[in-house]
């Protein structure tokens, strides 16, 4: 039976609102979606992995073959090298931690393709380094100098293989990736009084809203915890944990002890002493600051890959190259560098953001710093207020704003030792 016109009218109105309501509360709900998993510019790896930067990295697999993978990256704009002294006269350990660390650098998600160049004689092996990042779905490629006959025909050869991976990265295309997938590295050096009073507590206001977004954050210095490595232990959320964060404090007094060495002759050291710290129980309390006020879900080795989501910590130097170096091979897309005396250092793969608490410093080395917090010390700046600037600074190197240190071409690179060479 036919309904009356008006009834019929009626409900095509009823259904055209209900229509709009869904449409209304979905559209509402799309855009909570977004707030609440905020996006950036970047690439997406094959792994499911994503990149804020798309690098062509070339890796020498030994000390030998650091000048060949200098002048490629040279004759090929974009491409960035990562020269350093290692690759031969190693065992055990110490040669599986290079391995590891050049593995990690070329997996690292701001890289899009991989060269690597060996000698042809040495304890690392080309072809296990290159199937080592191929598991992430990069290209990856590799030659010896000795095969190809020469440096000169090597750096011919490579700077051909280079440019054609770097026309395959031109290729790719930035699209809207989630701000939740970033991984950032919380670092202090150069420090001062400026830095436990200002900086390093903001980065830490920082690194808990990246932990609230879903993001990771990593937080090093085995050697500059010591002291305070009771605090960090209450906020492990089990034994293990803990055990573990005191393992490997314990592991590296016993090394100091075996050397016959005072750590106290380097840590505090003389610009620390200099700018106004006094004991490594009061840098270390600084020190700790910067990654928050969330638990440590985990205790990493040296460059191990890092889990996805909360806080870590990773055993490593307090060496500044050293430890940048180790969070970029463990996958870090970023790594926050808080300074009060101040530090001109980058990576290689990753942005480096310079931050700082000092406004001497900041005024006197403006050209490397990124991040002026230093309105903490007279009041008027608070640390939520300041933790929000460095917030907003990580957005956007993480959206493709380059930090100072890339501005200036820092590609600093090293990697922690363990044993004697042969």
């Amino acid at each position: 039976m036919r309904e009356p016109e008006g009834q019929a009218s009626g409900q095509a109105a009823a259904d055209q609102t209900e229509s709009g309501q869904a449409a209304a509360s979905q559209a509402a709900d799309q855009a909570a979606a977004s707030q609440a998993a905020p996006a950036i510019m970047g690439y997406r790896r094959e792994n499911g992995d994503i990149g804020i930067r798309n690098h062509l990295l070339i890796i020498p697999t030994v000390i030998c073959s650091n000048q060949v993978c200098s002048r490629i990256a040279q004759l090929v704009p974009g491409a960035v090298a990562v020269p350093h002294p290692h690759g031969c006269s190693q065992i055990g350990a110490d040669k599986d931690r290079t391995f590891s660390v050049l593995a990690g650098t070329g997996a690292n998600p701001n890289v899009g393709a991989v060269l690597i160049v060996s000698l042809g004689c040495e304890v690392v092996d080309p072809q296990q380094l290159a199937d080592a990042i191929r598991v992430t779905g990069k290209p990856v490629e590799w030659f010896d100098i000795q095969s190809v006959g020469g440096s000169v025909k090597a750096i011919e050869h490579g700077a051909k293989l280079a440019r054609q991976l770097q026309a395959g990265l031109m290729r790719q295309r930035q699209e809207p990736v989630p701000l939740s997938k970033l991984k950032v590295g919380v670092k202090c050096g150069g420090s001062d009084a400026t830095s436990g009073l200002a900086s390093n507590p903001a980065l830490g206001a920082a690194a808990d809203r990246l932990i609230r977004e879903g993001g990771t954050v990593v937080i090093g210095e085995t050697t500059e915890i010591i002291g305070a490595e009771h605090v960090l232990a209450e906020r492990c959320p089990d034994a293990a944990v803990r055990e573990r964060l005191y393992a490997i404090v314990g592991r590296f007094e016993r090394e100091v002890e075996r050397m016959g060495a005072d750590m106290r002759g380097g840590n505090p050291s003389p610009g620390n002493i200099a700018g106004g710290l006094s004991t490594i129980e009061e840098k270390s309390l600084g020190c700790i600051s910067k990654c928050g006020t969330s638990p440590i879900l985990g205790v990493t080795e040296y460059a191990e890959p890092l889990p996805e989501g909360g806080l870590y910590f990773m055993d490593s130097p307090g060496n500044d190259i050293e430890c940048v170096s180790g969070m970029a091979a463990a996958g870090a897309h970023i790594v926050c560098f808080t300074t009060g005396r101040g530090t001109p250092t980058g990576s290689a793969v990753v942005p480096v953001i310079k931050i700082t608490g000092n406004g001497r410093t900041f005024s006197l080395m403006e050209d490397n710093m990124d991040v002026d917090v230093s309105p903490m010390l007279d009041g008027s700046l608070d640390v939520e207020a300041a933790g929000e600037r460095i917030w907003q600074e990580i957005v956007e190197v993480a959206d493709g704003k380059l930090t100072k240190a890339e501005i200036l071409g820092h590609q600093e690179f090293s990697i922690n030792r363990i044993g004697p060479s042969l």
